[in-house]
């Protein structure tokens, strides 16, 4: 049976090592600062736990948007040129340009590793905020990654619970949920990314997989944080389902009833 481990660099940026696949979401290794968008002013609040020159090669990064600094701040941009693919929007890829393509919901693509091992990597749908939100929030993907010998790996990107969300439970039955939470704000009183409850949802759509929640700490706009999620988790007693990563430190993320192992 084929792990998954993962590694924690900072809010949505997450080292993914499957098979010897190795991936990378949403690149943020910025120092704490400020960013400036057309509507909004984000601060990053806390440093990368590894440097870009630690990182190693990467066979694809999976980027659920390029239009928010949160999720690609200035060194992030700088490095993806290094990275094998960038798998993104197919909005995103246009403005990128280089080695980003393009997916719609639901399209898929393939790596081949040297020994002929098989990664398949699906975008699957989002909305980065309430219905309606689309047009100030721009388009959002998240990934399903597959290969034999392993349940597949979901990384939700930017998203609240919907129906979308739930379409993709229906179609995937994942073994891990890299789960981008902290309910963001930035526009008004509601939510741009997962609060508890919709991680909670999700949890209960995905009921085998092990919930890993990211992007929930590290930037001012977050509104909860990763304690918020285990509070909620053990109030409702499925806090068995959460696997917490230590920043920096691989960890195996092994079947629910199992433990999560640094490695």
């Amino acid at each position: 049976m084929i792990i998954p481990r993962l590694t924690l660099i900072g809010g949505p940026t997450v080292l993914i090592e499957i098979a010897g696949f190795r991936l990378l979401t949403d690149p943020t290794f910025d120092a704490p600062g400020e960013y400036k968008l057309p509507h909004v002013t984000l601060t990053k609040t806390s440093m990368p736990a590894l440097r870009i020159d630690d990182l190693g090669a990467v066979d694809a990064v999976l980027l659920s948007h390029d239009q928010h600094s949160d999720n690609l701040d200035d060194a992030g941009r700088d490095f993806l040129p290094r990275a094998g693919r960038v798998l993104t929007t197919e909005v995103g890829a246009r403005r990128l340009g280089g080695n980003a393509e393009g997916l719609a919901p639901w399209q898929s693509v393939e790596l081949t590793s040297a020994d002929g091992r098989r990664l398949r990597i699906t975008a699957t749908p989002a909305r980065h905020g309430p219905a309606g939100i689309e047009p100030f929030a721009g388009d959002v993907v998240g990934f399903m990654l597959e290969i034999e010998g392993m349940r597949p790996l979901y990384v939700t990107g930017d998203t609240v619970w919907y129906d979308g969300v739930a379409e993709v439970a229906r179609r995937f039955k994942a073994g891990v949920i890299v789960l981008f939470a902290g309910s963001a704000q930035t526009r008004g009183p509601f939510n741009l990314t997962m609060n508890v409850n919709d991680a909670i949802e999700t949890a209960h759509a995905f009921p085998q997989a092990a919930i890993v929640p990211v992007h929930c700490d590290g930037w001012a706009h977050f509104t909860q944080n990763g304690d918020d999620v285990v509070r909620s988790f053990k109030a409702l007693g499925i806090e068995r389902r959460l696997r917490l990563l230590e920043p920096g430190v691989p960890t195996t993320i092994e079947p629910i009833g199992a433990v999560a192992n640094p490695a």
